[in-house]
């Protein structure tokens, strides 16, 4: 067996969703469903989702976070499916949303806007109003202009909004620049000494109700200690707000739990619960976190085709049908997902292959992957890791078809997003009256010379 099934079955290597993806009789599956089954009735590059991976993720966090009661409000952004987001509504998630469309995919998928927490720092007063009329949980307030829009939008519906002021406790969460959230010149969050003053502030509006504190300080960790600091700034922030007799009822705890994209070790939930517990679980607040990598990126593959092998300089790439606008994350973050071929080859001899997607850029990279088998036009490959910050930031640049997306449950799979073609994108455009007059005219003098 060749080093990257070997990666592959190992149970450590694929995070929460690990078992889910696995090779039987040397064809990649997904849950019980042979991945090249799929690709022969999907056009690749297509996006699949494995529900059992999400359930059991799902169950798993909720288990550990049971004891201190927590509830789990998934981050729309990292996968807005609306059967994605049905199936954790079913198991019983509410969901974090930072924009009007995210709360408008999170009503279709069936979620009681009473579970949903508004959360982002641009909420435009449009957005405020259809919040408040279908009646979300709260409002995770950015700054003091954003709770005064949200108090003018509340008095002029004649309600009063459920607001929870985002903290930024000046904490390094250790990850990537692109993704903290949570150091004091991160774009997010209200400055800590900064709270008690606009806590008092919306205490005394009549239009806001201020139920508590929100707190969340990056994405993709994997060390929590960053997690025991911040909490522990939120707990000390709760004892004098109510020192200074002001109501704390709820604590929103972010998310930002990390996966492994590589055989490394994934986030312990179990020590995430005993940190929540340790920190802010004797403080008699409802507790609220808000992961969305975690549930859903190990569970999600992008299948992709070989169009092409090339030498380059002293190195072969191989061209992929699938580009950076399927998956930006390699592009934007450096990432490095895992690659694995649909079929697995007898030949034990590895390679070393540039993977590179046909897009018009030299950002268009996926990674330099070492221990694959000899790879020719035609052969399919699976990045994996890739439910989570995947079809979620998919674009059509250079005029690309948007990726369809696919979910299996046991042994059945189904398209649950068509793939959005050319043709369906130009159908949203059309000449203004002046320019088909424009053409018209230009016409009739060609036809009169």
């Amino acid at each position: 067996m060749t080093e990257y099934a070997k990666v592959l079955v190992d149970p450590k290597s694929g995070a929460n969703g690990s078992k889910q993806l696995a090779y039987r009789d040397q064809a990649l599956h997904l849950d019980g469903v042979c991945v090249d089954t799929i690709a022969a009735a999907v056009p690749t590059p297509f996006y699949c989702y494995s529900s059992d991976a999400i359930r059991t993720a799902y169950l798993t966090l909720s288990g550990a976070l049971e004891p201190v009661g927590a509830a789990i409000c998934f981050a729309v952004k990292a996968n807005g499916n609306l059967s994605v987001l049905g199936l954790l509504a079913s198991l019983g998630s509410g969901m974090d949303i930072v924009s009007g469309g995210e709360l408008e995919r999170a009503l279709a998928a069936g979620v009681p806007a009473s579970k949903i927490i508004f959360s982002g720092v641009g909420k435009t007063r449009s957005e405020i109003g259809r919040a408040l009329e279908v009646g979300i949980h709260q409002f995770n307030i950015e700054s003091e202009a954003e709770l005064d829009a949200v108090a003018d939008v509340a008095r002029v519906l004649g309600v009063r909004a459920p607001v929870a002021l985002r903290v930024n406790p000046d904490v390094d969460a250790g990850t990537h620049a692109k993704i903290s959230t949570g150091k004091k010149d991160d774009k997010f969050g209200i400055a800590f000494q900064d709270i008690p003053a606009l806590y008092a502030k919306a205490s005394s509006a009549p239009e806001l109700d201020p139920v508590g504190l929100a707190v969340h300080i990056g994405s993709q960790i994997l060390d929590l200690s960053p997690y025991r600091a911040a909490y522990a700034r939120i707990a000390d922030l709760v004892t004098l707000l109510r020192s200074r007799n002001l109501s704390v009822r709820r604590l929103d705890l972010g998310g930002g739990i990390g996966i492994p994209y590589d055989d490394g070790p994934s986030a312990d939930v179990a020590e995430y619960a005993t940190i929540v517990r340790a920190t802010v679980g004797r403080l008699d607040c409802e507790l609220t976190v808000e992961p969305g990598r975690w549930l859903v990126g190990p569970a999600g593959i992008l299948v992709t085709e070989v169009l092409y092998v090339k030498k380059t300089g002293d190195r072969l790439t191989v061209i992929v049908d699938a580009g950076m606008n399927d998956l930006m994350r390699p592009a934007i973050y450096g990432a490095v997902h895992p690659v694995f071929p649909l079929k697995q080859h007898n030949d034990r001899k590895s390679h070393i292959y540039q993977l590179a997607g046909p897009v018009c850029e030299s950002s268009d990279i996926f990674g330099t992957y070492r221990n694959l088998p000899g790879l020719r036009s035609g052969d399919r490959l699976a990045f994996g890791c890739a439910g989570a910050y995947g079809a979620s930031m998919a674009s059509t640049y250079n005029a690309r078809d948007l990726a369809a997306e696919v979910l299996v449950d046991g042994d059945r799979f189904g398209v649950v997003r068509r793939r959005q073609t050319v043709e369906a994108l130009l159908s949203l455009e059309k000449e203004t009256e002046w320019q088909v007059a424009a053409v018209a005219s230009a016409a009739s003098i060609r036809k009169a010379l």
